[in-house]
């Protein structure tokens, strides 16, 4: 018989009301009574993936020769700047990863503004601040410049001019926008490292009344004249800019060049409609199985289907809590996974009622009866649970390996419903059957328990 009931009781309680609290808000906030001020807050809003709001889904390329080696900290340092540009520009619950050796996948769930994260992500962002002298080239001229990340000379096209960059955006510090004395347009203001520093002042000294020119991936930005010497590190850049041209150009300075450059392989678009759709129809599935499920443990098992059937709706509620609280994205195949792990969960149940039948065709007690079908259906429960959880972590390496978000999903969701069920199968089920055998009075118990 399980000893201190009433602590089972007191925790199952405890982390049932805990989850529904979770499961019923949007935000979890504690507040000083005291003061009223908010001690803490949270939100908990469920998070959903691609295929059930819509939105993007982006596939880059390494825009390389296919000879060319390229190694995997440059393509990790490539997803990072490419997570931090879309974060940056406002795209939320975004999920960047590398697929294989040259590629990265991007999803981001209910964007809207599709064409600005494509040309923000694409662009390679390599700025130069080139000397120009007397020449002020228009917005949008492409230039040559004697400068080449790979070090590799530059020869300029015959009747073309080379340009001397002076320094590149690797000596900025900080970038930020703001409005224009006038409040019309905006500018972008920067700060150089040190030795960037040292660089501008030298060439501002030496060529006032010049041109320097701020060119963004060989392209001219804008060609403001020197007006004096600049001396303290920091300056602007003008060019007729819009809020969001500004913002969108602040990002690919603020987070630097891609270490390599990146194509649009494909994109898919899946509208809001189509998600919502998808929504639906995987709760109603979820629903008739859920029907079903339920039906069959009521009706095979009888009193135990019932207490199985509770154990299942405390193991949803645990689940679905957790999935809010950590903000895991809810996908399609994430669901799946819950839904198998929902599985896997009144499996251990079904074993703990086969050995308790057992037991008592065999003339054991009620409470002798589920001690031993417990301790003896126990070994294959832990097998395989054992194997579920490792099957689900060589998914999960596997969608993280080679960028497949669907494995990931599933895998994640399958994991985390595997060790829940352990505990509803250990804990919950045992301490609620346990009560009920307590006080279960009838003496018929072959049709209470299905025999």
């Amino acid at each position: 018989m399980i000893r201190n009931l009433t602590n089972r009781i007191v925790l199952i309680v405890l982390v049932v009301a805990l989850a529904l609290w979770v499961n019923l808000s949007s935000e979890i906030k504690i507040v000083n009574p005291l003061t009223d001020l908010t001690m803490f807050s949270r939100s908990v809003t469920p998070r959903l993936g691609l295929d059930l709001q819509g939105g993007l889904q982006v596939l880059l390329e390494a825009d390389l020769p296919e000879n060319a080696q390229i190694d995997s900290a440059q393509m990790e340092v490539a997803r990072d700047i490419v997570q931090q540009r879309t974060d940056a520009l406002g795209v939320n619950e975004n999920i960047i990863q590398v697929a294989g050796d040259r590629r990265i996948v991007g999803e981001f769930p209910g964007l809207e503004d599709t064409e600005s994260v494509l040309e923000t992500i694409q662009q390679t962002g390599l700025l130069e601040f080139v000397d120009t002298g007397d020449f002020s080239p228009e917005p949008g001229t492409i230039l040559t410049t004697d400068y080449s990340p790979s070090g590799e000379p530059v020869e300029a096209p015959e009747g073309e001019v080379v340009f001397h960059t002076v320094m590149t955006g690797a000596e900025l510090s900080s970038v930020i926008v703001s409005p224009d004395t006038l409040g019309s347009n905006y500018i972008i203001n920067f700060a150089l490292k040190s030795s960037g520093s040292k660089l501008f002042a030298d060439h501002t000294s030496a060529n006032v009344g010049k041109f320097l020119t701020i060119v963004l991936d060989k392209q001219v930005i804008s060609s403001p004249i020197i007006q004096n010497a600049i001396i303290g590190g920091e300056g602007s850049i003008s060019g007729q800019f819009t809020y969001e041209g500004a913002n969108a150009f602040a990002v690919q300075l603020r987070y630097g060049s891609l270490p390599v450059p990146l194509k649009i392989v494909e994109t898919r678009i899946i509208g809001p409609t189509l998600g919502a759709d998808s929504l639906n129809k995987s709760l109603v599935a979820g629903l008739i199985g859920m029907i079903i499920v339920v039906s069959f443990m009521i009706i095979y098992y009888r009193l135990p289907g019932i207490v199985a059937v509770l154990s299942i709706f405390i193991y949803a509620v645990v689940v679905f809590g957790l999935f809010k609280w950590f903000h895991f994205t809810l996908t399609l195949p994430g669901i799946a996974g819950f839904m198998l792990s929902t599985g896997t969960a009144l499996d251990s149940n079904i074993l703990i009622f086969e050995r308790m039948k057992e037991e008592l065709r065999n003339g054991r007690s009620l409470i002798q009866a589920m001690d031993l079908g417990w301790s003896r259906a126990w070994p294959s429960i832990r097998d395989s649970n054992l194997a579920a959880i490792i099957t689900s972590v060589i998914l999960f390496w596997f969608g993280s390996s080679f960028g497949a978000t669907i494995v990931k999903g599933f895998s994640l969701t399958l994991a985390l419903g595997v060790i829940i069920s352990l505990f509803t199968a250990i804990y919950v089920t045992r301490t609620l059957l346990a009560i009920t055998l307590k006080n279960f009075k009838s003496q018929n118990f072959e049709r209470w328990f299905g025999l």
